[in-house]
């Protein structure tokens, strides 16, 4: 049975979060993206129940969870705090770390920090911060592949979001959810699906979309090349825990290059490649995703022994 619940954590944030499992068993923490919610995990955490104790926290601005208004708020190491404050208020150290897209971006900042209480870290459909960097800059086909960023940054975007009931934000889906590009996918978008995703949406996108706005690590506006002068320290890109990263191919935002020279940022990697799924894998694969995420850290378990 999946439980919710909502705490107020020692830096004055709330999160709300979704949880499975016994209490004695190893926690994994999971971390959404644009333009999810916690409720995504559902089935991935169902499936993992009887092993592990699951929480899936809503993130900073969605949902239940805290939304301040200011875009500053949403740096990368706002929102990691925020996950190193609800670990220790669970009070158990994390046997894995799983995250997809933006999520991922929390996710990998806190592995580059390697603390103390996480042992093995799972990206799914979220690019390492250097290389995503490193196409934005050079590869024409990522740069359009990201246009849509500068989209999502406007101040008037949350309106034109939810204009139509919430009309664009479907094409979220059906737009990145067709495996060829043929025709609109998403068949996992049921009505009960929608449903749930309406419940987040209807308290607010501002939060969600300050991501973006915040964030240097998008297209060049105005013919500036802003992204030219970015530099990420070795402190926020080496990622010292060992690392599964688990990357659908028919993702048409986040290109599979993206993956090319991961290792040098993180020594201790495996990938998994996921022929046939979209960057909703997490929707579409449930139980391949928690099949992946047990083996790797049953692995670990084997070697801690």
């Amino acid at each position: 049975m999946i439980e919710t619940f909502k705490v107020e954590l020692a830096h004055g944030i709330t999160l709300s979060y979704r949880a499975t499992g016994p209490l004695d068993k190893p926690l994994l923490v999971f971390l959404h993206g644009f333009p999810e919610g916690a409720f995504i995990w559902d089935e991935v955490i169902s499936l993992l129940g009887t092993r592990y104790r699951c929480v899936a926290p809503n993130l900073r601005g969605y949902a239940d969870s805290s939304s301040p208004a200011e875009v500053e708020a949403y740096h990368a190491r706002e929102l990691a705090a925020d996950i190193e404050a609800l670990v220790h208020h669970l009070d158990a150290p994390v046997a894995a770390l799983v995250a997809h897209d933006w999520g991922g971006a929390v996710a990998w900042a806190l592995g580059a920090r390697a603390p103390h209480w996480l042992q093995r870290l799972v990206i799914i459909n979220s690019p390492h911060p250097a290389t995503f960097l490193r196409e934005l800059q050079r590869n024409p086909a990522q740069q359009a592949a990201s246009a849509y960023m500068g989209f999502l940054s406007r101040p008037d975007a949350e309106p034109m979001l939810i204009a139509n009931d919430y009309e664009r934000m479907w094409q979220f889906f059906t737009g990145m959810g067709a495996i060829d590009g043929s025709q609109p996918g998403a068949g996992w978008l049921t009505d009960a699906i929608k449903e749930e995703y309406r419940k987040v949406w209807g308290q607010g996108l501002n939060g969600a979309l300050n991501y973006y706005r915040v964030s240097p690590l998008k297209p060049a506006a105005g013919g500036l090349d802003r992204l030219g002068a970015v530099q990420l320290p070795a402190s926020l890109t080496h990622v010292r825990v060992p690392t599964l990263v688990l990357w659908a191919d028919a993702d048409i935002a986040l290109l599979p290059a993206l993956l090319d020279g991961l290792d040098e940022y993180v020594p201790q990697l495996s990938v998994v490649r996921i022929a046939e799924a979209t960057h909703w894998v997490v929707h579409e694969q449930p139980a391949l995703i928690a099949g992946e995420i047990a083996g790797f850290v049953e692995q670990g378990q084997a070697e801690a022994v």
